[in-house]
């Protein structure tokens, strides 16, 4: 009697002979099992990568390079001021309040020209030890350099407020009127509209600000109780762009409640662990990024992290947000200038990477002198101290603001 023994030499087929119990065919069945089972997992990885390198163009997409700026820069390059310090940065942030844009029509008609509503020099101190915003006040008088137009035109260099540049010549001129200002190179500049700074701020669940008294103001669209409120993003927009109805109707009041929003912002935003969880991370930097017009050189997730790798790290202590001196121009109630020779040790002090030092009370005014100090700024001589006496270095000048690191009821 003869068995047919199949190609494995078996009666039972392949690899029977070497286990009559089926120990072989459960062996085969592992095998294609684990197939199934890696062939499984690199799909599943595939997928993750396609989708993540997915998400990572679509972020990458959103963010509009202002090439025309860095032409217009480039123009000018021998005028600009100089880097002194390696690795320090300074970053032009602008709020235009263009109503072109998706969202940005309910707050008015588009007449087809911007203004920066908000503009703020931020200084990352080498190392990132610390960051530094200094607002600009919209209605400063400022010397504006003849700038290219829209139209190909260019304008009159003129004395004037210094929002009239980005309406004369975008963001190249707010950049070039800032570093004539200043003396502080701008290395980065990113404008962003209504739209996009309401995203943000519901992209992280609102933030959380302070109120003294109720606030009930139509045209900002506002209707708040007194406390602690959390403002999401339609009511935050009303609430730093607010200015006859909240305070005293000045532009300083409207540039101290952005300070202490943007102070608010930065304190959730480390507070809730948003850089550290993909998941709460990554519709904060589509609402960012949906809304950014940057330099070239920001203008890819990869150049603004390069930029914002570090900030993570500054205790919210060493985030400070102020304003220039400033005071009501001598010829106009209604428009500033600067308070010198405070302002210019502001700006050599961001030029240098000097820490700046700020609170929120400064020390009692003293009389004015030959010096020239007014304002809340206490005067100063050509070498700190008074005339004919030898004393050490001059104490550290202190600037009226703000910490992020500040209770937001305290």
């Amino acid at each position: 009697m003869t068995h047919s023994t199949g190609r494995g030499g078996g009666p039972l087929g392949p690899g029977a002979a070497a286990s009559a119990d089926g120990r072989g065919l459960a062996r085969r069945r592992r095998r294609r099992w684990a197939r199934y089972g890696a062939g499984a997992v690199a799909v599943i990885v595939l997928g993750a990568g396609v989708a993540g390198w997915a998400l990572y163009m679509k972020l990458d997409g959103n963010i509009t390079p202002d090439d025309a700026a860095a032409a217009e820069l480039a123009r000018y390059a021998k005028d600009r001021p100089t880097s002194l310090v390696k690795d320090a940065q300074n970053v032009l942030l602008i709020g235009s309040d263009s109503r072109s844009g998706d969202g940005n029509e309910e707050y008015g008609r588009d007449l087809g020209t911007e203004r920066s509503d908000t503009t703020i020099l931020l200084h990352l101190a080498a190392g990132r030890r610390g960051a530094t915003a200094v607002s600009l006040p919209r209605d400063l008088m400022v010397d504006v350099p003849g700038c290219r137009r829209r139209d190909g035109t260019r304008t009159e260099p003129m004395f004037t407020m210094f929002n009239y540049a980005f309406q004369a010549g975008g963001s190249a001129c707010t950049i070039r009127t800032v570093e004539k200002l200043t003396g502080v190179r701008i290395d980065h500049h990113v404008v962003v509209d209504f739209s996009g700074f309401k995203d943000m701020v519901d992209a992280v669940d609102g933030v959380e600000v302070c109120l003294s008294e109720p606030i009930s103001d139509k045209a900002a669209r506002l209707r708040l109780p007194a406390g602690s409120v959390t403002l999401d993003g339609e009511q935050a927009l009303g609430y730093v762009r607010a200015r006859k109805s909240l305070g005293n109707g000045s532009d300083t009041g409207r540039m101290d409640r952005q300070q202490r929003f943007l102070g608010a912002l930065v304190n959730k935003v480390q507070s809730n662990d948003v850089l550290l969880n993909p998941v709460k991370l990554y519709p904060v930097l589509d609402a960012a990024t949906s809304s950014l017009t940057t330099d070239p050189g920001l203008a890819s997730l990869r150049g603004l992290y390069e930029l914002v790798r570090g900030l993570r790290n500054i205790p919210t202590e060493h985030v400070q947000f102020l304003t220039v001196p400033r005071e009501s121009y001598v010829y106009n109630a209604n428009r500033d200038q600067l308070v010198e020779p405070e302002a210019e040790k502001l700006f050599e002090r961001l030029r240098t990477d000097t820490p700046v030092v700020v609170s929120r009370e400064l020390p009692t005014t003293p009389a004015p002198s030959e010096s020239g100090g007014h304002g809340p700024y206490p005067p100063a001589t050509a070498n700190g101290a008074a005339r004919g006496a030898v004393s050490p270095s001059p104490p550290a000048p202190t600037f009226r603001g703000n910490t992020a690191a500040e209770d937001v009821c305290g």
